[in-house]
């Protein structure tokens, strides 16, 4: 009768554990901002837009991207990022570029740091790029 109600006991003290176990879903890491540029210019219509995290220390390598059609500038974007993915020893950016008819006209050409640094949110400054010749 008493390993009956140890093993009673044991059961019932298993089940009460089970209940106090939680999992928390882990939030993505959600990075914002707005790209735009200084000039007091309109875009002409059909203008792009390309915007992505990046690794600043390897070349080529894009963490996330979008591109759509923009009408004007400022343009603002989120990224939502998977937090299991994000590596504390990369450096990450953003950096942006507009194109039309297959040419870029604005880009970014200095360094937007984010994550790693505790920024989540920044401004892209881009910059005209000069005409071919």
């Amino acid at each position: 009768m008493i390993t009956a109600l140890k093993k009673w006991a044991v059961l019932l003290c298993l089940i009460a554990l089970t209940g106090c176990v939680t999992v928390k879903d882990v939030p993505p890491v959600m990075v914002n901002g707005a790209a735009g540029y200084l000039e007091k210019i309109a875009l002409p219509q059909g203008s792009s837009i390309t915007i992505a995290i990046i690794d600043f220390d390897t070349p080529g390598s894009i963490i996330a991207q979008k591109s759509f059609d923009i009408v004007r500038a400022p343009v603002p974007f989120k990224f939502l990022l998977p937090a299991e993915t994000i590596d504390s020893s990369i450096n990450y950016g953003v950096v942006a570029m507009i194109n039309y008819k297959g040419q870029v006209i604005f880009q970014t050409y200095d360094r937007f740091p984010v994550i790693n640094n505790d920024k989540f949110t920044t401004e892209v400054l881009m910059k005209a790029v000069p005409a071919p010749r």
